[in-house]
């Protein structure tokens, strides 16, 4: 019978799905990921499956329901999902693989520098007893959500939050920087586009962040056309990478967590081909 546990051992070398981990990307993510709990049955699904699970919806964006029958179940992937999100497991797998990535471009583990920017998503048809709202951004002309990210000057993502797409970037941008809890606390320089400007933001983030100092970044008003503009395209082209996953081309998730929780497992796919494929 082709069950879980041989089928683990089959598939070492030879992937199923382009989204498979491999040995080397598996063995940055196994010793990260928490043992069973103490006192209740042993664990007999195999984790390593559960992550290549994951990484299968995430990569196809396919429904819950159309999981292939060759991995876990979907309640099991699922109820995994949440697990590891609501006890921190994924924030500890993307900050050791952030640094990492660091060590490897022989940069410091802790940056100086950041780029923010926002993205709105259209969200899909949803349907269940609980629904997290959605918002109307009226720039973009967008019902759905919004994504705030926080990337380094090489386009590494530091921190993430998803909030409803009518929340202006300069309150999403507070919000995302009031929530790094000291996580980067060598933080000096803050790029942003013209969404940011204005002395409301900077009397926010004076407040959340006193030691960042903030420098917009604005277009020419004579240039015509697509033109790279300095720091800024770094985090645009991060969006660009973390879109190359089908899950997140639109908002498909019910709950807001959810929505965070792939938006941290693409930034994690990344670093991991990044430190793989070195």
């Amino acid at each position: 019978m082709w069950t879980t546990r041989n089928r683990a051992r089959y598939y070492r070398d030879d992937l199923r799905y382009p989204s498979d981990l491999t040995d080397a990307e598996w063995a940055l993510v196994e010793p990260l990921i928490p043992p069973a709990k103490h006192g209740g049955r042993e664990r007999v699904v195999d984790v390593r499956e559960v992550v290549n699970g994951i990484m299968y919806v995430l990569s196809t964006g396919c429904q819950w329901r159309y999981i292939p029958k060759d991995l876990p179940p979907k309640s099991t992937l699922h109820d995994y999902l949440v697990r590891w999100h609501d006890d921190g497991t994924l924030t500890a797998i993307h900050h050791a693989l952030y640094m990492q990535c660091r060590e490897m471009m022989q940069r410091e583990a802790s940056p100086t520098a950041c780029v923010i920017d926002s993205q709105s998503v259209k969200s899909a048809e949803k349907g269940g007893r609980t629904v997290d709202p959605n918002g109307y951004d009226a720039g973009k002309k967008i019902k759905g959500k919004k994504r705030h990210i926080l990337v380094d000057t090489v386009g590494l993502v530091l921190h993430a939050i998803v909030h409803p797409a009518d929340i202006q970037d300069r309150d999403g941008g507070v919000l995302l920087l009031a929530t790094l809890f000291g996580q980067f606390p060598f933080l000096r320089k803050l790029f942003a586009d013209g969404g940011y400007q204005g002395p409301q933001f900077e009397r926010a983030i004076a407040q959340a962040c006193p030691q960042i100092s903030i420098e917009i970044v604005k277009r020419s008003d004579p240039a015509a056309g697509f033109k790279v503009l300095p720091r800024r395209w770094v985090v645009e082209r991060t969006l660009a990478w973390l879109n190359r996953c089908r899950r997140l081309c639109k908002d498909f998730e019910n709950l807001t967590r959810n929505a965070l929780a792939f938006v941290h497992l693409a930034s994690i796919r990344l670093m991991l081909r990044r430190l793989c494929n070195a």
